[in-house]
């Protein structure tokens, strides 16, 4: 890991009571994020060449976001790891884990364009061209 593709960043966790149809559950969101370690939890987004096109999808969007994995025991939600990839986010969902939402700030915006400038964009995988008559039954077999 270098420091090129690898930040630093500190969480501030908050919980919200919910009622609905008398049921109350406990909504968790991201309070604060800033750069360094100086929060209550310290996570490392650690930034991967496989993931270049999901980083890329991400700063296009309207809102590009960051996504944290928490863990929740007894009551209270302590995030674990954090990515700028919708696809690994949603790999943490698949398995069952609390995955929180936040705004990306700029400064992560840029060092994120930066990485792909300095290691290009992900290669575009597009359709893949069907091999003639792929797919399809043969009359002539006995």
């Amino acid at each position: 890991m270098t420091s090129a593709s690898l930040r630093t960043l500190s969480l501030r966790l908050e919980d919200e009571q919910r009622t609905v149809k008398g049921f109350t559950s406990t909504q968790w969101h991201v309070a604060m994020l800033e750069p360094g370690d100086n929060g209550p939890h310290a996570v490392d987004l650690q930034l991967y060449m496989t993931e270049r096109a999901a980083y890329r999808h991400n700063l296009n969007a309207e809102r590009p976001r960051l996504f944290v994995r928490c863990s929740e025991r007894q009551g209270a939600a302590s995030p674990e790891a954090i990515t700028a990839s919708q696809e690994v986010a949603a790999g943490w969902m698949d398995g069952d884990w609390l995955v929180l939402d936040t705004s990306m700030p700029l400064a992560i915006q840029a060092w994120i364009e930066a990485y792909l400038v300095r290691h290009g964009e992900a290669p575009d995988e597009g359709r893949k061209k069907k091999r003639k008559g792929a797919g399809r039954a043969r009359g002539d077999q006995a």
